[in-house]
């Protein structure tokens, strides 16, 4: 059977303006492929609600999991719970265990658990909380939607929360071959090996160092023992070249 599949939506006008670097993506990814889920696609929106609702909507038909990243904060600009539950036609409204959450945290910090504060308690009917054991203010999962942080060792936190709960199933693995030749002399082997491996995924990756072109080439799938014949091909393929 294939992995479960996902995509993640980034959602914020900090991302597309270059004001903030997003690191989500990258480490979902990394986690995503341990647990034995496919990352298919990745797609960065705006503030905007209804932006964020039709590529959730777009994104939640295709995939089996779709992850957000960002606008769940005290601001006005912080709209992705908004959003979340227009997409799934659902109400949102400040939640008791939400709100019992925030409010004794804020009452350890010394801080007023104000109306700004209370929106992060808003959550869409039928949702289960995500926990945050940094700032306490929760993710949730609505269907396959699972919707957090955008800062990223609240996200990362949050991720560690989530994915047991998920079924995954073969982590994908990787090995790489490093050849001191420019890619486009190992071009045409390589897409001959990529044919007759083609249950497995072939990238060639150029670089340039001291003035000398060199390639690596990653081989991925989640088949150990067809990875290392693969690779034991690849290998003789570069030394013959």
């Amino acid at each position: 059977m294939s992995n479960p599949t996902a995509a993640i939506l980034v959602i914020g006008d900090e991302i597309l303006s270059g004001r903030t670097r997003d690191a989500n993506m990258h480490y979902l990814a990394g986690e995503l492929a341990t647990k034995g889920i496919d990352l298919k696609e990745a797609r960065i929106v705006p503030d905007v609600q209804d932006a964020i609702v039709a590529a959730l909507n777009a994104l939640r038909a295709r995939y089996d999991h779709v992850f957000t990243s960002g606008g769940i904060g005290p601001t006005h600009d912080d709209i992705t719970a908004d959003a979340v539950a227009a997409a799934f036609g659902q109400p949102l409204h400040v939640r008791d265990d939400a709100r019992d959450l925030l409010a004794r945290h804020y009452d350890r910090s010394g801080l007023e658990f104000n109306e700004a504060r209370m929106r992060m308690a808003r959550i869409p009917e039928g949702a289960v909380l995500i926990d945050n054991p940094i700032s306490t203010a929760p993710g949730f999962s609505l269907e396959n939607v699972h919707v957090m942080a955008g800062v990223p060792n609240i996200f990362q936190a949050m991720v560690a929360s989530l994915l047991p709960r998920l079924t995954g199933g073969r982590p994908l693995l990787s090995q790489t071959l490093r050849i001191e030749r420019g890619e486009g002399s190992v071009a045409k082997p390589l897409a001959a090996l990529a044919a007759e491996f083609d249950d497995l995924s072939f990238g060639s990756y150029p670089f340039i160092q001291n003035g000398a072109y060199g390639t690596n080439i990653v081989v991925r799938g989640t088949d150990a023992g067809r990875l290392d014949a693969a690779m034991a091909r690849l290998a003789a393929m570069a030394g013959a070249e």
